[in-house]
């Protein structure tokens, strides 16, 4: 009796050990005990942002229109990619906006009788390798929707292996983003010399091109299970950084050279996480802070805003921060952004040089049509028309009115109005500001180091993040 007793005590016991252990929960690593080994959670949180590219070109049609898109960026929770690069993700055309009297009225004046909608993007479903489906609820920020490339820092012939190392992950960086990129159906020369006779015509379809890239943030958290970590795993969270590191990080504070002012702090927080070999370093969703040095506003006669930045601390979860030095080495903006960077990470928005042929285009159509009003005065008033005046101003709309009317006056003024337009627009308006909204992808590369526990007075003056455990 007293065996079979025991006997069923140990089995109780055990049971109970499996259920606690069964249900334990996962855990923060700044509020697990120290020393003690720690299941993790592997948590892609609210805020969280995907990076969605469009793999072939949509046209748009209808509210309820299925899209198709793939990851382009991966997604990690602490040391696990959970998200990998190439993930299927699904949505829809969810609204889409009319556009404006002001702009109807503005898209005639240019000979645009259709011009672009507001169209609306929502995706919800994330299809896994494994054929797992996980619906989604996320917003897609405003901002996104473009087609995005990866701007880096002017390649300059630097001694010294530690230049080396940051310029090895930068081009391994581009590669990524290429190989992500290469999913997209490429239209061929064909298609693009179509489409570029399409969007001439006065009254033509909308067309949303394969590559844009969405970025949508998670509204709902997407749980991934645990990870279990040993302490001597563990023991490497918040050590010094390797020597001239790149770390990936995703824009928190939102930054406008129209608005910035010097001084202003900035936050990012890492997309991946940084490792020394197989040592983990930095886990992702670690916080690096820094200001703004220089932020200068676009200006009249075409001049562009400036923006730089500088990071100088960073923050593990354990909340300690680690003095750092590091700059901005590349970062992604939309094509129509022409953005650049230079040797030392200071952003400008670069002026295209096709103003300089569009413009001499006007010009030269808008000359024609005054040569043939001279001719025509010398032949006695011939009734030809000014055509090159009209395409000019009003490109196709501008061509045919002016065949049809025959009026020379009237191709006159149409050229002298497209040439005054594109000189404005070209040369005299302000120009182009440099903007880094939430959640834009940036490369970070750090320099020299230390680590330093900050007192209380200086941990004061970190943002209220920071003084989150």
């Amino acid at each position: 009796m007293g065996t079979w007793f025991q006997r069923l005590i140990g089995f109780a016991f055990l049971a109970a050990c499996a259920a606690q252990a069964t249900t334990q929960e996962c855990v923060s690593p700044a509020t697990s005990a120290p020393g003690a080994s720690q299941k993790i959670a592997l948590t892609a949180v609210n805020g969280t942002p995907l990076q969605i590219a469009l793999d072939q070109e949509v046209r748009v049609k209808n509210v309820g229109q299925p899209i198709h898109g793939h990851t382009v960026e991966p997604i990690y929770a602490f040391d696990r990619e959970v998200v990998p690069v190439g993930t299927e993700v699904t949505g829809r055309i969810a609204k889409i906006v009319k556009p404006s009297g002001t702009k109807r009225m503005l898209g005639v004046l240019n000979g645009d009788f259709t011009p672009a909608r507001k169209v609306d993007i929502e995706f919800d479903e994330l299809v896994l390798a494994q054929g797992k489906r996980i619906p989604l609820h996320v917003a897609v920020m405003p901002w996104s929707g473009q087609v995005m490339q990866l701007v880096s820092t002017k390649d300059e012939k630097k001694s010294g292996a530690a230049s080396e190392k940051i310029d090895e992950a930068k081009q391994q960086a581009r590669k990524q983003w290429q190989d992500a990129m290469k999913e997209v159906k490429d239209p061929g020369k064909m298609h693009r010399l179509k489409r570029y006779a399409i969007s001439q015509l006065p009254v033509r379809p909308q067309y949303i091109d394969a590559g844009t890239v969405y970025v949508a943030e998670l509204q709902k958290p997407i749980d991934f299970g645990c990870e279990s970590l040993t302490a001597q795993q563990m023991v490497s969270i918040g050590t010094a950084l390797p020597k001239d590191s790149l770390i990936h990080a995703l824009l928190v504070t939102p930054l406008n050279s129209a608005t910035a002012k010097k001084g202003d702090k900035v936050e990012a927080v890492l997309s991946q996480p940084l490792f020394d070999g197989t040592h983990l370093i930095l886990p992702a969703g670690s916080r690096i802070q820094g200001s703004v040095l220089e932020a200068r506003a676009a200006r009249h006669l075409h001049h562009n805003g400036q923006l730089r930045i500088a990071f100088r601390q960073i923050i593990p979860p354990d909340g300690i921060a680690q003095r750092v030095v590091a700059s901005l080495e590349g970062i992604q903006a939309g094509k129509n952004e022409h953005m650049k960077l230079d040797s030392e990470g200071g952003a400008e928005a670069a002026t295209p040089k096709t103003r300089y042929v569009s413009t001499g285009v006007s010009l030269a159509l808008a000359a024609t049509a005054f040569r043939q009003h001279s001719d025509n005065d010398d032949l006695g008033g011939s009734q030809q028309g000014g055509v090159g005046g009209g395409a000019a101003g009003f490109k196709l709309v501008g061509i045919v009115v002016t065949t049809l009317v025959k009026s020379q006056p009237l191709g006159m003024a149409m050229g002298a109005y497209g040439v005054s337009r594109s000189v404005y627009s070209h040369f005299i308006a302000r120009g182009q500001e440099v903007v880094f909204p939430k959640n834009r992808a940036m490369e970070i590369g750090i320099g020299r180091r230390g680590k330093t526990v900050l007192p209380p007075s200086e941990e004061n003056k970190l943002s209220p993040q920071a003084q989150k455990p």
